[in-house]
């Protein structure tokens, strides 16, 4: 794989919210699989342009499209298990550079997205006949913008905000899952195993939409989320049992998550254990609250004594569950055992509380019968999880205006607090659970 142009951004701070304007992704055979044409363009100002235009736009295609591991088009692959990726909508892999009427200063992301399309249009290269997306890399010199990258949460847009020849598959993954519909993970410490008492700190290490990066791919709810659990893998459970789990990211057939009912909300327990090149350092039973059904905003539940700071300085598993209660809508869930590959969990709904059980030699399974398959995105014409219903850009020869404020981004300040929100703009603690970086400037 050659050196990429956008090789080494990392994740750092963030601001989230849910849009609407994501177009249907093309799916190819037998609908199993979806193809996402993505056209990434690089946009220069009249007064600011690339310090090495010729190298980012070498390595740019080999970063959304290459066969090495660190390409988006392989995340997407492996993750989403042959279910998702991306794909170059034209020949070249990327457009540009194409210089546009305006000064960088600013950051003003509406007027980048709608000149470029205004730009791509006059070439022929329409929304939604000729690209899905559309991933804009532009330099930051001059621009003051406060993220390194930014997308819509669902939708067709990112904005890649280079720091001279920086970048890399921790912002690039992590702005196309909120394309997805994917929010910020956060992180609910309950600190006296009741999840009725819990506080929000700090962000998730079990996903690329929290602190884990790349190497921790999606959660569980976030793969609901995306559609990429089937009714058997997603267990929707609605009677109190004994159940066997696979690996999330884990080769072969069988549940993978349990989504039990808690009160308004759901509470999904999946099993980590080392896949391909995902879940390295992470291993066991984990939980997380969906509220009222928003799979793409779901909060990793940490109720380890150890790990009570906003920077997840406790070791990679320390959050892995052993057994929660919620005493409010009496439902248990205990560990009887996990490793190797697999783990077997007992749930209550009834309301008696379960301890660690037999091992896994002694128990039986007692899935029930899959259920309906779980929510995906779809079109994202039904965002189908609290986002606001998806709208579909036209784009002609002159692209209108458009309000893309709902976004959300991945900011770079070396200092920068990620912030949260759904729906509008809310401030988060939790600066230390994200990889910072310092802006790279060149005199």
């Amino acid at each position: 794989m050659k050196t990429s142009a956008l090789g080494r951004i990392a994740l750092a701070a963030g601001v989230a919210a849910l849009t609407a304007g994501a177009l249907p992704a093309t799916a190819h055979a037998d609908d199993s699989k979806v193809e996402r044409k993505t056209l990434p363009v690089m946009v220069e100002f009249s007064d600011a342009s690339f310090q090495d235009a010729d190298a980012v736009k070498a390595g740019t295609p080999d970063t959304y499209f290459g066969t090495g591991k660190d390409s988006l088009a392989s995340f997407f692959t492996e993750v989403s298990r042959g279910q998702y990726t991306t794909v170059p909508a034209v020949e070249e892999g990327v457009v540009g550079p194409v210089t546009l009427p305006m000064t960088a200063a600013g950051c003003d992301h509406n007027r980048i997205n709608t000149l470029t399309r205004e730009a791509l249009a006059a070439q022929g290269l329409v929304m939604g006949e000729d690209y899905e997306s559309l991933s804009v890399i532009f330099p930051a010199q001059k621009t003051g913008c406060a993220w390194a990258g930014l997308g819509s949460v669902p939708g067709p847009y990112t904005w890649i905000n280079l720091y001279g020849t920086a970048g890399g598959l921790g912002v690039l993954g992590h702005e196309f899952g909120h394309n997805l519909g994917l929010g910020h993970q956060g992180r609910s410490m309950c600190t006296d195993g009741d999840l009725v008492d819990c506080t929000s700190n700090g962000t998730s290490a079990k996903s690329l939409m929290g602190g884990g990066g790349p190497a921790a791919g999606f959660s569980a709810p976030e793969m609901i989320r995306a559609g990429w659990l089937s009714g058997s893998e997603a267990v929707k459970v609605d009677a109190s049992g004994t159940y066997t789990l696979r690996s999330l990211h884990g080769a072969g057939e069988g549940t993978r998550a349990l989504d039990i009912p808690m009160g308004e909300d759901r509470l999904v327990v999946e099993y980590r254990h080392a896949a391909g090149t995902l879940d390295g350092a992470i291993e066991g039973v984990y939980a997380y609250r969906v509220p009222k059904g928003a799979y793409g905003s779901s909060s990793l539940i940490d109720m380890t004594e150890a790990n009570k700071t906003v920077a997840n300085d406790a070791a990679t598993d320390a959050d892995a569950i052993t057994a929660v209660t919620d005493t409010a809508s009496k439902v248990s869930v205990a560990v009887v055992s996990s490793g190797g590959g697999k783990a077997t969990v007992k749930v209550s709904l009834d309301g008696d509380k379960l301890s660690a059980g037999p091992s896994a030699g002694k128990t039986t399974d007692a899935n029930p019968a899959p259920p309906p398959a779980p929510e995906h995105t779809g079109s994202d014409t039904d965002a189908g999880d609290g986002a606001a219903d998806a709208t579909e850009v036209r784009s002609g020869g002159s692209a209108p205006a458009e309000d893309t404020t709902d976004l959300a981004a991945t900011g770079a300040g070396s200092n920068t607090a990620p912030l949260a929100a759904t729906g509008t703009l809310l401030v988060a603690a939790g600066a230390g659970a994200l990889v910072m970086m310092r802006r790279r400037r060149r005199a």
